[in-house]
């Protein structure tokens, strides 16, 4: 039996992802229109756009209404064993990052986080909910709640400009809390009308949910935390030893 043929948008999917990695194209360049590229490879539009739409799926390339199709650049890689926050580790890699705030206020326990605070289902907690911005662009929804019950100060939290400040910085460097230890979960979900707009994204695209719990030194659980991070921007990594 002879070998498969490779499909043809996956052959202009290849070509153009390692122009891609191989720094032919760079962050902002616009690539050829579907025009130029059904001539350049003589295919067909609609195998042009199975290819692009593969590229855009992994966060290569974004197409901007009566503009063209740009480059993004890679993903953000998320490190899982490290405990750290967003601003903290933006900043290690040197990028530029900002905080837009939806609401920082006092509302009610979440249902999923009533046992583990150890506090009553009518108790109040803080909210922090917050956009994130990586190099310009939305990157995560994030919302964290923190137990009031495990320490009165956190209410300071709502007087504070979160846009500016490091939630993390401020519980290490000012309450000195001892951060110790976290319990991760992740799942893929589609994205709200208000999600979606937040992020700049089309309602229903997928989008990767990641909820923690945080734990100080005394196994007191201070802040539960549900980020909702665009596909296209992010990735996870873990590095497990024997």
């Amino acid at each position: 039996m002879g070998e498969t043929p490779i499909p043809l948008y996956y052959k202009l999917y290849v070509d153009l992802k390692e122009s891609l990695n191989s720094g032919k194209y760079q962050k902002g360049d616009k690539l050829p229109t579907e025009k130029e590229l059904c001539q350049n490879y003589g295919i067909s539009r609609l195998t042009v756009r199975r290819a692009m739409d593969e590229l855009r799926r992994e966060g290569f390339i974004e197409r901007l209404k009566g503009k063209g199709t740009f480059v993004t650049g890679s993903k953000r890689e998320e490190q899982l064993a490290i405990l750290t926050g967003f601003t903290d580790e933006a900043r290690k890699r040197g990028s530029e990052t900002r905080s837009v705030v939806l609401e920082n206020k006092l509302v009610r326990v979440p249902a999923d986080a009533v046992e583990l605070f150890d506090i009553p289902a009518d108790a109040m907690v803080v909210l922090l909910k917050r956009v994130r911005f990586l190099e310009g662009e939305p990157y995560a929804i994030e919302e964290a709640y923190l137990n009031v019950g495990a320490d009165i100060r956190f209410l300071n939290i709502t007087q504070r400009d979160m846009e500016k400040e490091s939630l993390y910085g401020i519980l290490r460097k000012e309450f000195s809390i001892n951060i110790s230890y976290a319990e991760e979960e992740m799942e893929l979900t589609r994205l709200k009308k208000e999600e979606a707009r937040f992020l700049r994204q089309d309602q229903d695209e997928c989008a990767i949910m990641r909820k923690r719990f945080t734990y100080t030194k005394s196994d007191i659980c201070i802040e539960y935390v549900i980020s909702l991070y665009r596909a296209d921007k992010s990735k996870f990594r873990i590095v497990r030893r024997i």
